[in-house]
């Protein structure tokens, strides 16, 4: 007489039974009309920016002023923020009042990193320069628009109602490739004989190469660029740490 083969029991599948939970499933604060008050402050607040810096608010439209860094970096912001202001009435409507809106986590950090150049590289660079040769009208309320509030309104929309995990380890120095592009541009404008202003080829000073040569000005490029992707790896760390501690409270949140 055989004897009876018992079979143990198959382990449950857990993959199946007990699906994970996306890596970004939440932000810090995940309420649509929070976060839609919030973008709509902050969409009048860089176009009031664009608006002051550009001669808009004062009838006499400046267009040189768009052939710089600091204006392109404002409108990519002024964009994409009505992008997200779209997107979140939107998902607004059809989701309803809990939850996320953004068009990519990923693209918010590049749009938040191109802005993040623009308040560093004032506060580092121009700052100083402007203060040593005199100018009394470092910090006005434009300058502070364009160079510092705008850059904070981006960092905090990334902090509160951005969803975390997506950014990769890649990705500032994917970042960098925005502020690249604005130098390759601005340099072969200035060599085909466009002016910034009358009788200067250089947006900035650390792009002067008359008066730095070409090692001085490649000296200021690595020393920025090894500056801002360290800054952009702040962001990485920042984003990862925020995800876990969100996939932490997931549980006692659903």
């Amino acid at each position: 007489m055989s004897k009876a083969v018992v079979t143990p029991p198959a382990a449950p599948d857990l993959s199946v039974t007990e699906p994970k939970t996306p890596l970004y499933a939440r932000a810090a604060v995940n309420s649509r009309p929070l976060a839609l008050a919030y973008r709509l402050i902050a969409l009048v607040a860089i176009g009031t920016g664009i608006a002051r810096n550009a001669g808009i608010v004062d009838g006499a439209l400046d267009p040189t002023t768009f052939l710089y860094y600091t204006m392109v970096s404002n409108l990519i912001c002024g964009g994409w923020m009505l992008l997200v202001v779209v997107r979140t009435i939107a998902d607004l409507r059809r989701d309803g009042a809990r939850g996320t809106s953004t068009p990519s986590a990923r693209w918010s950090g590049a749009v938040m990193m191109a802005i993040t150049v623009t308040m560093l590289i004032y506060l580092v660079v121009l700052v100083p320069t402007r203060f040593a040769a005199g100018d009394a009208d470092i910090f006005s309320l434009t300058d502070n628009l364009i160079h510092i509030v705008t850059p904070v309104l981006l960092i905090v929309d990334w902090l509160l109602f951005v969803p975390k995990g997506a950014f990769r380890w890649i990705d500032p120095v994917l970042w960098v490739l925005i502020p690249y592009a604005y130098l390759a541009w601005a340099f072969c404008y200035g060599a085909l004989g466009g002016q910034f202003v009358p009788g200067q080829r250089y947006p900035y000073p650390f792009m002067d190469v008359d008066a730095l040569g070409i090692p001085g000005v490649a000296q200021w490029i690595i020393a920025l660029s090894v500056a801002l992707v360290a800054v952009g790896f702040v962001f990485v760390v920042l984003d990862r740490a925020l995800s876990a501690l969100a996939r932490r409270a997931a549980p006692h949140l659903s």
